[in-house]
């Protein structure tokens, strides 16, 4: 068995860790940290971990208990991994970090995006991206995965076969996506009560949310382009709903394209790919609910002069939970799919 540490286990991404883990063969929770429920027990706080954590309770973080641990999984706010991440290195072998303080290659963009600067920009090296089906080539054979967010998760999976065979422009992309309210996270926010989000849809962080520069960095990298070469406008929207995320991306095209051929090459690109179906339908949220699973779909509108490219994922697992989980599976040599679903819940 591979022991884990989730340090950041009481957040709604730990508790989605917690509960992949006990269903994964080859995984042990050893540690579980969550400094502001400390000492309480798991159960309390998610009784629908009860059955698997019995009275396990939270713990406070404590460097030394991750002694003799194999992989560690972070899901702490962001900022503060950086602070914590030089001793974590050197005590386990395998980390992989669902926040973003090491996603984005150059640290010049987190005190644009993020408001403050790296405090561990000699780190940012040492990650890799975790999107295994796009950078599953840079995964093998690494120790430390900065998995990527939800937002940018679903954007690349939309985009990536236009990009990679040149098929539409890099520039003047713009990305509008739902989220469920889940993605604002556990802690009570004014704007993520229930009174304020039910029955409404609102857009937020515009012109400047922080996801945008993480996901034209993999506009970058797909295309093979530098970074002055891309340009994203990203919208973000808080929709109604416990969890799922839709996102919708528009892209000129190159050359002459038709839904049919743009069909057929997402259906190649993602032949292989468990955790990606290419629909010929609209990609539904709650077809990807509980799975790890992305569904995608393209247009070509002539009359426009537009490609339209959609995913849904559901934004605890494939965006957040689950694709860690998928990528701790490439760092430790066991099948990919090991532990995770690729059918959703429904209804």
């Amino acid at each position: 068995m591979i022991s884990v540490g989730i340090i950041g286990a009481s957040g709604y991404t730990g508790a989605e860790l917690l509960r992949l883990c006990h269903a994964h063969p080859d995984l042990e929770v050893v540690l579980a940290t969550g400094d502001s429920q400390a000492g309480i027990a798991v159960a309390e706080l998610y009784p629908s971990l009860a059955g698997a954590y019995g009275d396990r309770m939270f713990e406070a973080y404590a460097p030394e208990r991750l002694d003799g641990i194999d992989l560690v999984f972070l899901g702490l706010p962001h900022g503060a991994s950086q602070d914590l991440m030089g001793e974590i290195r050197s005590r386990v072998r395998w980390v992989v970090d669902l926040a973003a303080d090491f996603r984005l290659a150059d640290p010049a963009l987190y005190p644009q995006w993020y408001g403050e600067a790296h405090t561990a920009p000699e780190l940012l090296d040492q990650f890799v991206y975790g999107l295994p089906e796009l950078f599953r080539a840079q995964i093998l054979g690494a120790t430390a995965v900065a998995a990527p967010g939800c937002y940018p998760t679903a954007a690349a999976l939309a985009v990536a076969p236009l990009l990679r065979d040149g098929l539409a422009e890099t520039r003047g992309i713009v990305i509008d996506a739902i989220s469920g309210v889940s993605g604002a996270g556990r802690p009570p926010k004014p704007n993520t009560t229930f009174c304020t989000v039910d029955e409404d849809v609102t857009a937020y962080g515009l012109l400047d949310h922080r996801h945008t520069p993480e996901i034209e960095q993999s506009v970058a990298r797909l295309a093979g382009v530098g970074a002055s070469e891309v340009s994203v406008l990203f919208t973000p929207h808080l929709a109604p709903m416990n969890r799922g995320m839709l996102v919708t991306c528009y892209l000129r095209p190159t050359g002459a394209v038709t839904t049919a051929a743009l069909l057929d090459r997402y259906r190649d690109l993602y032949a292989d790919e468990p955790f990606v179906v290419v629909t010929d339908g609209s990609p539904s949220t709650k077809a990807c609910l509980g799975s790890n699973t992305a569904h995608v779909t393209v247009r070509a509108d002539a009359r426009t002069g537009t490609i339209v490219a959609l995913a849904a994922i559901d934004n605890l697992t494939k965006g957040a939970s689950g694709q860690a989980v998928q990528c701790a599976n490439i760092l430790a040599g066991l099948p990919e799919a090991t532990g995770l679903s690729s059918i959703g819940v429904y209804p």
